[in-house]
């Protein structure tokens, strides 16, 4: 019986069973490359580190008995009060021209987006008609309507009600 693979077929497959063989090496080769390049440069590592570990274990509540106890959740009261003040807006100021003339000034002097201009006794009357209750809702959630559109905050999402109520306080005084 004579030989099934012919003389070109069996130098084919001689040939690229070399090939094969020579990317399997190459690809070992280029894979130990790489696990070199990587143990001599390490990536680097988090530098707040430390800090994410330290905030992950941080005690979630306290404890407090008695008068010492009722002095330390004072003492925290107050901390979580002043960095509560030192995240809002503008240092947590609820005057109303403050903010105005920091944020609402861009659009409430030029009229943009339909917005009622400061002092356009005209503009404002319809609005205060509603009650201030209604137009602090709009400034805090944002509005849209046929009149125009406020982005809820003002677009600031740092300012709390608070803020938002004294703005709206402050341009309805000027507006009236």
């Amino acid at each position: 019986m004579s030989n099934p693979v012919s003389k070109t077929d069996a130098a084919f497959l001689k040939t690229f069973s070399r090939l094969i063989g020579f990317l399997v090496v190459v690809a070992i080769g280029l894979g130990l490359l790489a696990i070199y390049i990587y143990d001599r440069n390490p990536p680097a590592g988090n530098p707040d580190a430390n800090k994410v570990v330290a905030e992950r274990i941080a005690p979630v509540g306290g404890v407090y008995a008695g008068d010492t106890g009722r002095a330390a959740m004072q003492a925290a009261a107050e901390a979580a009060s002043k960095a509560a003040t030192a995240t809002a807006a503008y240092g947590g100021t609820t005057d109303g021209k403050t903010i105005f003339d920091n944020l609402c000034h861009s659009c409430h002097t030029a009229g943009i987006a339909g917005a009622p201009k400061v002092g356009d006794k005209a503009e404002w009357a319809a609005r205060i008609a509603q009650g201030a209750d209604t137009l602090d809702k709009h400034a805090i959630e944002g509005f849209t309507g046929k009149t125009g559109v406020m982005p809820a905050k003002g677009g600031n999402p740092a300012l709390t009600d608070e803020q938002m109520k004294a703005v709206v306080a402050w341009m309805i005084e000027q507006s009236k």
